[in-house]
């Protein structure tokens, strides 16, 4: 797997949410013309678009806010057993640090913080335009 992409109405805010999980910025662009129109199958599109790695360099998120044609709501409230792509998961080293770090951007865990076992600490948290993250710590 390359990427997962996410299409937001607020770039910076994705961004900078992302960025307090702990991914790093790989680039920025601005996409439009007939080969984006021809490889995602909508006519005079217009974007920007932020790519965010992991620090090991092995997982992407692509983001896209678009201009034109409007974007649609896919639901993005939309609870866990509805159908389609309904989060990201995210292994991190200190479950707690982590959602203090990231509760400024907008961060709210959608219920409890658990315990699976002493094995594993997990939520899910909902970010920016309601996206969906699952967090866990491993205990080692």
């Amino acid at each position: 797997m390359h990427h997962v992409g996410i299409t937001v109405t607020d770039l910076a805010t994705a961004v900078a949410f992302f960025e307090a999980l702990g991914m790093e910025l790989e680039g920025k662009a601005h996409a439009e013309g007939e080969f984006v129109d021809g490889v995602i199958g909508l006519d005079g599109s217009v974007s920007e678009i932020a790519m965010l790695k992991t620090p090991d360099e092995r997982y992407r998120i692509e983001f896209s806010q678009f201009q034109t044609p409007r974007s649609v709501d896919g639901g993005s409230h939309a609870p866990i057993n509805a159908l389609g792509l309904r989060h990201v998961a995210f292994v991190v080293d200190d479950l707690d640090a982590t959602l203090t770090r990231i509760k400024p951007h907008g961060a709210e865990v959608v219920r409890n913080v658990e315990t699976y076992q002493e094995m594993l600490k997990t939520c899910y948290v909902r970010g920016p335009e309601g996206i969906l993250i699952e967090l866990c710590e491993y205990f080692r």
